[in-house]
């Protein structure tokens, strides 16, 4: 069973198949870790189904939200054991005189996030060392350093995680792909508030993008025969 089961359908599978979509990609020598959004303004500060999460922000993604930081969390200290690379887009604080444009006009509310809304969720927050990248946009890569980051790093592969899927996380795993970046996206890793366009968007960037798979088969590909290569290039 994969994320998209029951919602592509099998002609659809088939299609993309015959097509030559879906080939692995693999990993490169040193990877990256990305959690794209990962705040209370998408989750909550409590864990509540989604109804009762949009109470508080009403971009929140409320259970699904935190069902995938729960899967990060593993991830992220295992890639702090590694030594590895960490950083975090997120969405910086709105200015309402001067960052409405046109996701305010899509999205009026996201003009209405209290400053503990930008915070990072505690259980997945950076520490020391990670690297912070505010953007304005839904890409991690539109306006941000984050290509300049990488480089320094010396990272040829990205683990993103975040959400939404259909939204940052689909842009930022496009343009990383646009970059000749592998990819690897964690799918219990990512959330949205719509499950069909989860599933459908996994689907498609498993498809033409990135290697999606369980967090526990990217866990297990981190620590394969790349992870000394790995270890090695940061010391």
């Amino acid at each position: 069973m994969r994320p998209w089961t029951g919602i592509i359908s099998d002609e659809e599978e088939r299609r993309y198949d015959a097509a030559g979509f879906g080939r692995p990609s693999g990993i490169g020598s040193r990877a990256a870790l990305l959690i794209i959004d990962v705040q209370y303004r998408t989750v909550g500060t409590e864990r509540l189904p989604y109804w009762e999460a949009i109470k508080e922000y009403p971009t929140a993604c409320g259970d699904v939200g935190w069902a995938a930081v729960d899967h990060i969390q593993p991830l992220l200290a295992e890639f702090r054991r590694l030594g590895l690379p960490v950083l975090y887009p997120h969405v910086a604080p709105k200015n309402v005189d001067t960052d409405s444009g046109r996701l305010a006009e899509k999205v009026p509310a996201i003009m209405t996030i209290d400053a503990q809304g930008y915070e990072f969720v505690e259980e997945v927050a950076p520490i020391k060392g990670d690297v912070l990248l505010p953007k304005k946009h839904p890409s991690a890569f539109f306006g941000t350093p984050l290509v300049s980051h990488l480089i320094d790093l010396g990272a040829d592969t990205l683990f993103v995680t975040g959400c939404t899927t259909s939204g940052c996380v689909r842009s930022s795993v496009s343009d990383a792909f646009a970059y000749n970046f592998k990819v690897v996206v964690p799918e219990e890793c990512v959330y949205d508030r719509s499950p069909t366009s989860h599933a459908a968007n996994l689907w498609d960037m498993n498809a033409k993008y990135a290697d999606v798979m369980p967090t526990d088969d990217a866990v297990a590909l981190l620590q394969g025969p790349t992870a000394g290569a790995a270890r090695a290039a940061g010391e």
